[in-house]
């Protein structure tokens, strides 16, 4: 029987069971994924009550990303190895505690150890609710089901700075915390009662050289990323090539010995699913989209900061049309994927995110707010047009007994090519500020010089995107493209 066929001959009962197993991991999922960018408008805030220098403040993000690229490559094996409902309950367990820890810090250091245990809690949530989506729905309703997941993976981060500006004017930065763990809580309370288990567990070995290997060497990746993107392209105490050198050997290291694995069944995170093209240009492209996204969201409240003059809760509320937009276009481009296809989606997605950022890389110290927020909501047309169709063909084109490594894939090429983002955005605009200071310019001008070449240097970036994206298909067992 195809999966089709099962799926068209489940009963009432099961089918409501369906959709609330995976309504409760969207919600569980966007709550927890809200997290990764809630932190950026709050560390200034964060800097004058601890008493703590950037540098240091930095480490709630860079901590928060290098666990999430360290545990993402084993969620893999978890979702092999255990049932639906222990996989959940250990995610939104971890992430209500560290969430309880952040809210109770008295000081940086258990702050950012209750950022690393929510980042362990968060790793795991994006892999299980993507898994159990593609183990439940049925192929021709696909796109429909993963345009509602789009909200997740795109808004949560998108709007997190506009939440956290309003929580920061309002009340104190442990406001962040309190105001989520109640909803942590009730998440993790209702799965616990509600979440029945949908996945057969199987007898996976786990191979003990591999997980060093991918924390090593996907944490060093992550980390050296993250320290050009503090360092504003300069990098502090170690030198940012050293961990991303050695990061990059043990990924190759890594990468072979699971691609020796895979087939006996024993690998961490199997990379046959890179053997599939249409996998694998939709990862490439998902990357382009996660560059784009994170720098922007790094680059563009600083331009809106320092040379417009905002207030941070100013700068949020601009940007939160673009994000409310992705999210009501989700379900929209979600059924049009499953009438239309993927290449009548992507390719006019491409246009519009190489657009947004080219009209990004034309704004100056003269721009009015109306440049801004058009720039911005055509990028997150773009986006909103990328996503869906990126999620279901990617994960859609490999055998059921892929998924789980797919969906680990996915999350570990996502929070790498985030950092990549915000490490090439902020470089090139840091090298662009000094060579302006240098000439005499002063630091609003500097500044909107330097916003200018980042968005440039990620909009012709953007441009690969067009190309890759006339190769992006749909899955055979989906309606054809027409």
């Amino acid at each position: 029987m195809t999966d089709t066929s099962a799926q068209a001959a489940l009963s009432p009962d099961e089918s409501g069971r369906n959709r609330l197993v995976i309504g409760l991991l969207m919600v569980s999922a966007f709550t927890v994924i809200l997290n990764e960018t809630i932190m950026g408008v709050a560390l200034p805030h964060l800097m004058t009550d601890l008493g703590v220098t950037a540098n240091a403040a930095q480490w709630l993000t860079t901590a928060f990303l290098l666990t999430m690229a360290v545990v993402i490559p084993i969620t893999g094996f978890l979702l092999r190895r255990f049932h639906t409902r222990t996989v959940f309950t250990a995610a939104m367990s971890l992430f209500s505690l560290g969430t309880l820890v952040c809210a109770l810090s008295p000081g940086l250091g258990m702050l950012i150890a209750g950022r690393v245990v929510q980042a362990c809690g968060t790793a795991i949530m994006m892999p299980l609710l993507m898994t159990t989506t593609m183990t439940l729905v049925p192929p021709e309703s696909r796109g429909k089901v993963m345009g509602n997941i789009s909200i997740v993976i795109s808004v949560a981060p998108a709007i997190g700075p506009t939440i956290s500006g309003i929580i920061l004017s309002l009340l104190d930065w442990r406001w962040m915390f309190w105001l989520v763990l109640p909803i942590g809580l009730s998440a993790l309370a209702l799965g616990r009662a509600k979440l029945v288990n949908v996945t057969e567990p199987k007898k996976t070995p786990l191979d003990l050289v591999s997980v060093p290997l991918s924390a090593l060497g996907f944490g060093g990746l992550v980390y050296g990323l993250s320290a050009i993107g503090e360092g504003h392209g300069k990098g502090g105490a170690v030198p940012p090539w050293l961990p991303l050198a050695v990061g990059a050997l043990v990924v190759l290291w890594f990468g072979a010995r699971q691609l020796r694995l895979g087939p006996q069944g024993r690998a961490l995170l199997d990379l046959r699913t890179f053997r599939v093209r249409v996998f694998t240009v939709s990862v490439v492209m998902m990357a382009l989209c996660m560059m784009a996204l994170f720098g922007m969201i790094i680059l563009l409240p600083i331009y809106m900061q320092t040379v417009l003059g905002m207030t941070p809760l100013q700068a949020g509320l601009l940007l939160l049309p673009g994000g409310l937009l992705m999210g009501l276009m989700a379900p929209f481009v979600g059924r049009m994927f499953d009438k239309v296809g993927a290449r009548k989606l992507v390719i006019p997605g491409s246009v519009a995110v190489s657009g947004g950022l080219w009209a990004m890389a034309a704004l100056g110290t003269d721009s009015g707010m109306a440049a801004v927020l058009g720039a911005h909501v055509l990028l997150s047309i773009g986006l909103a047009l990328l996503f869906t169709p990126l999620f279901t063909s990617s994960l859609g084109s490999l055998p059921k007994e892929l998924y789980p490594y797919g969906s680990a894939v996915i999350g570990t090429v996502q929070q790498v090519a985030g950092a990549a983002g915000i490490a090439l955005f902020v470089s090139v605009m840091s090298l662009r500020i000094g060579t302006e200071i240098a000439a005499g310019a002063d630091m609003v001008d500097a500044t909107a010089a330097g916003v200018r070449v980042g968005f440039a240097t990620g909009a012709a970036i953007a441009m690969l995107m067009i190309v890759a994206s006339f190769f992006v298909r749909r899955p055979p067992d989906m309606v054809k493209d027409a």
